[in-house]
């Protein structure tokens, strides 16, 4: 039993080092850079243990999307789970364990591969509907009703601007992005405060 666990575990860790390879080329040379042979030998393992813990390269991405999709979308769920604030959720920005050089590799990615494009799309519908209904949530909570800020825009809104501008910081070409921070904080600000005058009133 002891020697069948520690198969077990030093098979486990080979799929590790497999995984662990292939993010690295994914992200320091792109996804086409990702071969069975270049993640044998940046793992330090032969080509045919790629296909041995993963049947097709498709597989290895998909493995290599969820280990940091999955995490992402639990700790969405956590964090939007409690109803937030509008301002919470702006400064929450993009909770996920993703980053955006990673996303726009399997964007890429799935131009060319129409299974992983699905797994892909399932996910961000699922983690933009989370995201929906916290936006839903926390405008309703300030009495703004649908027709005058419907949350989608709202979601779409911030979000987009927090993705564009970490997208910019990973480029190197990120501008005076306080100033855009400080407007939305004014402008979040301003929905609260009339949200509490209605209340008092």
């Amino acid at each position: 039993m002891v020697s069948q666990h520690r198969a077990t575990s030093a098979e486990s860790a080979r799929r590790e080092q497999l995984l662990d390879a292939a993010e690295y080329l994914l992200l320091e040379e792109g996804y086409a850079a990702v071969t069975s042979r270049r993640v044998g030998a940046r793992a330090g393992l032969t080509p045919q243990l790629v296909h041995y813990y993963f049947h097709t390269m498709d597989d290895l991405f998909l493995q290599v999307f969820r280990r940091r999709a999955d995490p992402g979308l639990e700790l969405l769920r956590e964090a939007l789970g409690a109803r937030p604030t509008l301002r919470q959720l702006w400064e929450l920005r993009e909770t996920s364990v993703t980053t955006s050089r990673f996303n726009l590799e399997f964007m890429a990615l799935a131009n060319h591969r129409k299974a992983i494009r699905s797994t892909i799309v399932e996910y961000y519908r699922r983690y933009r509907q989370i995201q929906l209904d916290a936006f839903t949530a926390a405008l309703t909570d300030l009495g703004i009703p649908p027709e005058r800020c419907p949350p989608l825009i709202a979601q779409l809104a911030m979000i987009g601007m927090t993705q564009i501008m970490t997208i910019d910081v990973d480029l190197g070409i990120a501008t005076d992005y306080e100033a855009v921070s400080s407007f939305i904080d004014e402008q979040i600000q301003g929905l609260v405060e009339r949200q509490q005058r209605a209340s008092n009133s």
